[in-house]
């Protein structure tokens, strides 16, 4: 493209949960055809900014095939580069997909509010996907079903059924399906897979809403550390790990006030 072309923007693209996450190309303003920039951007998510101060942030998010409207990693990554560029404070409100989302900088990684989030125990017969034991349900605004497994072997070998798992989430009237362990390799507090067929993919890589929806069945059973108001969670889709950390307070049904979010680095500078 020509320099003076409106279309010639220049994008920086970032890294965000860590190890390896997902990829998110930052575009600095959100003018010409973005979503023939996002299919040139060569990453899954593209960021585009339409506004930034210090009174708030306005963001357009798309795939390379559609606009997504709204996008946890992809925030994450455009507030990581205003907030490097002293665009914003640590503070600050993102609007997205005709919605407003209060973000805070805290410990080096930016946080998204997710809600309060309620959990309960649920009957659910878990055979057609191969797995037993006890069920919950857990909702930020969409409920998930939630299953613990042994350990990280399972969690591991866990294949997905599509079919099986959106025909147990129509049952038990959820939306996906979360499986955890409290095994970790690292220092996390938990290890989980997040699946969603009924959500439009079969498995996410890092999702906020669903980490959100785990910490309050956790601090409803009773397995965060005690006085624990944070805890990180390893998000372990096959051969792209995440890292996600929730900020929380534990109540008697589950937590309330959950913020989720993680790192996000600047992995090199292209011009889209």
């Amino acid at each position: 493209m020509s320099a003076d072309d409106p279309n010639s923007r220049t994008a920086h693209s970032y890294r965000v949960f860590l190890p390896v996450g997902k990829t998110v190309a930052v575009f600095t303003h959100a003018q010409g055809d973005l979503q023939t920039l996002a299919g040139q951007a060569d990453a899954p998510l593209s960021a585009f900014i339409e506004a930034a101060d210090f009174s708030g942030v306005s963001l357009r998010i798309f795939t390379p095939t559609r606009e997504k409207g709204e996008s946890d990693s992809a925030a994450v990554a455009a507030l990581a580069h205003l907030f490097s560029a002293g665009q914003i404070a640590d503070v600050t409100e993102v609007q997205m997909g005709g919605k407003s989302v209060g973000a805070q900088l805290c410990g080096g990684e930016w946080l998204l509010l997710q809600g309060d989030v309620t959990a309960a125990q649920l009957e659910a017969d878990l055979s057609p996907i191969g797995l037993s034991g006890t069920a919950w349900t857990a909702s930020a605004g969409r409920a998930n079903l939630v299953v613990q497994v042994p350990d990280l072997a399972t969690l591991d070998a866990f294949t997905p059924d599509n079919a099986a798992i959106s025909d147990l989430n129509r049952a038990t009237d959820t939306t996906g399906l979360i499986l955890y362990t409290l095994a970790a390799e690292g220092r996390e507090d938990v290890s989980f897979r997040a699946f969603g067929p009924l959500k439009g993919f079969s498995e996410d890589a890092a999702s906020s809403n669903m980490f959100a929806c785990l910490t309050g069945v956790l601090a409803a059973r009773g397995q965060v550390p005690a006085g624990a108001e944070t805890i990180r969670g390893a998000q372990r889709q096959p051969g792209q790990f995440a890292r996600l950390t929730a900020q929380f307070v534990p109540t008697g049904a589950g937590a309330g006030g959950v913020w989720v979010g993680g790192k996000a680095e600047l992995t090199e500078l292209a011009s889209a």
